[in-house]
């Protein structure tokens, strides 16, 4: 009987250390207690060191001095036996109380057990919320349970729980880590779960503002409390595509379907990315699994740019190249405007119609893309393709580190015979073109000549090495010659402005004055600001005055002479 009172009293009061509290409350001097700033923690009366700690069922209780125990213990047992006799009538007096008789019966246990009203008193004054998912300590008076608060880390200074209470020995110590360990943890209550919904609430929010970084930060912190919600990581993606970031928006959308096959919208995003990306299969697929999410335009889309690839495709095979670049126009237009492989086959396209400043262009204009990323989406051997004519496109604009920078990761891709020849001859004409500027460094033209001879075996219309062999030519006199390769380069290259310039001298120097002025003329426009371009501009202008001026003369001699003969 003295047992069931016991526990009757503790589950009436609450259980475990803060029960035995405040039971005692009233009888403690009060300038003798602290308590510390978090709401979970207390300072312990003094007591000496024969004052030992009592165990109830694993439960850690500081006992009280000795001096007054007797009194403490004569008090408690006749408020113990007050409240069970009255417990006791109200268990018999009604059978529906079957609550009661289950309180009177029930024994301590390591985890904690409250009621839903005092779970109700501790979640609304603990901890709210900010948008960066930040916890807050609750800033109100009210005592909270130390057993009701779960594993929540007050952090101090030091970023651990705080311990600055005073202990005896290492009795509070192992009190206050057993119970940061042992008890429920609050991030994963129903509670805490709604809070990653209103996460999501307010990433919408931001993305609807456009402000992606924050929206995708708030996504981020809903999956981190709710990882198992398939919603999330689909709005995430939409966050990342706002970013450009596709192909990593792709990874969320399938992590989306793996959680929930069946969730439209996950399905229609991806196909949307997958379309924008050029990957037309896929596209087409994950629109049909997007059920009314995806509408019959956007299949009869998704399908058409998957006729335009096939097509565009074979015209490649057959080298029409025209055809391959109004096949790539229609795919852009048809929505695969962040499709790498689309800008490469267009760049390849005016490579081989020996449009080097156009191919270039194409290449500026396609998206950035991350290598390991896209060999996972499209695969090795059609990365190391996109590389190789990346490699070639900047090898015949003049970007030769980036040339050789490109062709080494396709060759990390793609070991095959053909790639490992345009390594080759990238590396090959890298060479020829350093070898050449330091030979003409040095005042060795004619060596210097034979370096970019042998880089133009390998690639006969690469612009740089044709102007710099032009330059070669022009300091050994060989100005007729010196004017070809010059032509040849502004061919693939018309903005070629150093080209331009040095076919003007050249042609100033063959005393071709209107040939001259007209590149001096481009020159001027192209580059307004230099006065050495506008000083020979003015002099071949000269010069061709004086020489129709001469020319005049002598017509009007002539005439003179033939006017006087029939005269005679």
């Amino acid at each position: 009987m003295a047992e069931t009172a016991k526990y009757g009293l503790e589950s009436e009061i609450g259980c475990g250390f803060m029960g035995a509290f405040f039971q005692l409350k009233g009888f403690r001097p009060r300038n003798s207690v602290m308590f510390q700033d978090s709401p979970c923690s207390k300072k312990h009366l003094d007591t000496s060191n024969s004052a030992k700690p009592q165990s109830v069922q694993g439960k850690k209780i500081l006992s009280k001095p000795a001096a007054v125990r007797p009194r403490l213990s004569n008090c408690r047992d006749q408020d113990r036996d007050a409240r069970v006799s009255d417990v006791a009538r109200s268990s018999t007096s009604s059978s529906n109380n079957s609550a009661s008789n289950k309180t009177l019966t029930r024994r301590l246990t390591k985890e904690p057990t409250f009621t839903s009203s005092e779970l109700s008193l501790a979640l609304a004054d603990q901890r709210k919320i900010d948008v960066n998912g930040s916890l807050y300590r609750a800033s109100t008076g009210n005592v909270m349970l130390l057993g009701h608060l779960g594993n929540l880390k007050q952090h101090g200074k030091g970023g651990k729980y705080d311990q600055k209470v005073a202990v005896e020995g290492n009795v509070r110590k192992r009190a206050v880590d057993t119970s940061y360990y042992q008890l429920g943890n609050i991030l994963h209550s129903p509670r805490n779960r709604l809070n990653s919904d209103v996460l999501k609430s307010l990433g919408n929010e931001k993305y609807k503002q456009g402000k992606y970084e924050e929206a995708l930060s708030l996504y981020n912190q809903a999956i981190a409390i709710d990882p198992s919600n398939a919603c999330y990581y689909s709005n995430k993606s939409a966050a990342l595509m706002g970013l450009g970031r596709f192909v990593e928006a792709v990874s969320q959308c399938r992590e989306a379907i793996r959680i929930d096959s069946s969730y439209h919208n996950a399905h229609c995003r991806l196909a949307k990315l997958y379309l924008r990306l050029g990957v037309a299969e896929k596209a087409v697929h994950h629109f049909k699994c997007s059920g009314r999410k995806a509408s019959p335009e956007d299949i009869a889309q998704a399908q058409a740019f998957k006729n335009c690839l096939d097509r565009c495709i074979e015209a490649q095979d057959h080298g029409n190249w025209r055809k391959v670049l109004d096949e790539c126009q229609t795919a852009l237009s048809l929505g695969a405007d962040a499709a790498p492989q689309i800008y490469a086959m267009k760049a390849e396209a005016w490579m081989k119609l020996y449009r080097h400043q156009e191919a270039y262009t194409a290449i500026q204009n396609a998206p950035l893309f991350d290598i390991e990323l896209y060999a996972e989406l499209l695969g090795s051997s059609a990365t190391a393709g996109l590389l190789e004519v990346h490699a070639l496109v900047y090898m015949a604009n003049g970007r030769f580190e980036d040339a050789v920078a490109a062709i080494q990761h396709a060759l990390r891709l793609d070991s095959s015979n053909s790639m490992n020849l345009t390594a080759e001859t990238v590396k090959s004409v890298a060479s020829a073109r350093l070898n050449g500027n330091r030979l003409f460094k040095g005042s060795r033209f004619s060596e210097a000549l034979v370096a970019y001879n042998k880089g133009l075996e390998k690639d006969p219309y690469n612009s740089i090495l044709l102007c710099n062999r032009a330059a070669c030519r022009s300091k050994l006199g060989q100005y007729e010659k010196a004017v070809e390769d010059c032509t040849v380069a502004l061919t693939v290259r018309p903005s070629y402005s150093k080209a331009r310039l040095r076919r003007a001298n050249c042609n100033a120097k063959l005393e071709k004055w209107d040939a001259a002025i007209q590149d001096y003329e481009l020159l001027v426009q192209e580059i307004p600001g230099d006065e050495e371009v506008r000083a020979a501009l003015l002099e071949a202008k000269m010069q061709l005055n004086k020489l129709h001026s001469g020319h005049g003369k002598k017509t009007d001699t002539i005439s003179n002479l033939v006017s006087v003969s029939s005269s005679m």
